[in-house]
């Protein structure tokens, strides 16, 4: 009995979709983390042509308001804000009928196993990483990172936790879940898919400098491989999570108490 190939996404697709998911592409990173990559890539040439990144600070999860209320409302917008581009990314992804988890492994019929896989990551990148940033910013190549700006009040740690998870569903959704997925039906290989989603993750943070352009590159590089072989998301987007909440939280907690923060 013969056997034949299995056709591939793109293949198989309507006659106008490969047109569709390219557009999605360029729409989806349009409204996020591509115009993020822009901005952050030209902050970098300003800077590096300012005499580079030696005294520099990068600040996040800034104050937007003195009025607490005020503050506190811009910062909930803000998660807000960052959560939608990722819910259009899930939408897009919906219209393919059947999917479990939106065909990316956002479900949680595998819970305890994420949670494990989770923490996994959130050891293996975030040590190493911290020892890069530290490296790095005496080398000069990167900035000195303010991980809070937000002032000591009631809501600071929330909001910090909040920015946290928003991070990391915006990035894993839609650098990992979404940009992977329809690479792949538009027919790339799987590392040249990796390695693009890699660099636009490390782009947008070149505001930080080198170190942060290379350690988020690796990052994405490692999470990108992870989902090309499990296609499952969910695992990222709580590495990420638990990486930014003890990034954002323990700097808030600890700044002026230890001499390397």
């Amino acid at each position: 009995m013969s056997t034949a190939a299995n056709p591939s996404p793109a293949a198989t697709a309507e006659p106008h979709a490969r047109d569709r998911w390219g557009i999605e592409i360029l729409l989806v990173l349009g409204v996020s983390l591509g115009v993020s990559a822009i901005d952050s890539l030209i902050n970098f040439a300003d800077i590096q042509t300012r005499g580079g990144f030696r005294g520099a600070v990068a600040t996040l999860n800034t104050a937007q308001n003195p009025r607490a209320w005020v503050d506190l409302s811009y910062q909930l917008l803000g998660v807000v804000n960052g959560v939608v581009p990722a819910l259009l990314a899930l939408y897009l992804l919906s219209r393919a009928p059947g999917l479990a988890g939106f065909g990316i492994g956002l479900d949680t019929r595998r819970l305890k196993a994420d949670l494990r896989v989770g923490l996994g990551f959130a050891a293996l990148i975030g040590l190493p990483g911290l020892g890069l940033v530290i490296v790095a910013r005496q080398l000069g190549l990167n900035a000195e990172i303010s991980a809070s700006g937000l002032a000591d009040i009631w809501y600071r740690y929330p909001v910090l936790v909040l920015d946290a998870i928003q991070n990391g569903v915006l990035e894993e959704i839609v650098m990992i879940g979404f940009l992977l997925s329809r690479l792949r039906q538009l027919d790339w290989t799987p590392w040249k898919a990796i390695v693009l989603s890699a660099a636009i993750r490390g782009s947008y943070h070149t505001y930080q400098g080198l170190g942060g352009f290379v350690g988020n590159f690796v990052m994405g590089a490692i999470f990108g491989w992870w989902f090309t072989r499990t296609k499952r998301v969910l695992p990222l987007i709580i590495a990420h999570s638990i990486l930014d909440t003890v990034s954002f939280v323990g700097y808030a907690a600890l700044h002026g108490r230890v001499s390397w923060l």
